[in-house]
């Protein structure tokens, strides 16, 4: 008996030593998370803006998400995939679709969007989100608040680290999206509505195959 409790006092030691280190790893490269970026907000938003002007009444939703891709690979060369590669997206009872330009361990951009309408959680992150309306209109609001946010083309939703909102696309609308911080952290709520609701396997690899090729890409470029 005495040994059995000797096991298991052992055991629950190495877990306690194992995941005291592991949350110190993580917090000495949270400080420091910040040199790891290579993309900035306000560019992003800033080739949003000047795209969403020149194909204004051009009634031309790929030409502009497409030029947007263009100007963004010359901004970040090496960096943003032009290739479109669309798959669906299941994640907090929301669903559309993205085009992953960039996915790294610290940062991923991506067109997103929905020509339906949808409407779910946003997700609760270490991470920072802005969500860059290019058509239609995205809806918010935080848990307490009687009244919505509305963003409108040209106009970008931050969603800081840590905040959880609800959210709503009413009908259609497209978005160049950047997050940044601890990525792989935000994969669970991107994939288990595919594995636990939709069943839809498919989706769910050419997400991880997407995703990790970019990942691995970046890597070996030294980008983390």
């Amino acid at each position: 008996m005495s040994t059995k409790k000797g096991g298991s006092c052992s055991c629950l030691m190495k877990f306690l030593f194992i995941a005291t280190l592991a949350i110190a790893i993580f917090l000495g490269f949270d400080q420091v998370i910040d040199r790891f970026y290579i993309f900035d907000q306000n560019v992003l938003h800033e080739v949003a803006k000047r795209n969403i002007e020149a194909y204004e009444g051009k009634n031309d939703t790929r030409g502009l998400i497409n030029s947007i891709a263009q100007d963004l690979a010359k901004e970040y060369p090496g960096h943003v995939s032009i290739k479109e590669d669309w798959v669906f997206n299941n994640a907090g009872g929301a669903m559309g679709s993205m085009w992953i330009l960039h996915a790294s361990l610290t940062e991923y951009v991506i067109i997103f969007g929905t020509a339906v309408g949808t409407e779910g959680h946003t997700g609760r992150f270490f991470a920072d989100d802005y969500f860059m309306i290019l058509e239609g209109e995205q809806w918010a609001y935080q848990a307490g608040a009687l009244d919505r946010d509305v963003y409108r083309p040209g106009e970008s939703h931050h969603m800081a680290r840590g905040v959880v909102q609800q959210y709503k696309i009413p009908e259609r609308a497209w978005a160049l999206e950047y997050a940044r911080g601890w990525i792989p952290l935000m994969l669970p709520f991107g994939t288990f509505d595919m594995i636990f609701s939709t069943i839809d396997y498919v989706t769910l690899y050419n997400t991880f195959r997407i995703t990790g090729k970019a990942m691995i890409s970046e890597l070996l470029q030294g980008k983390i």
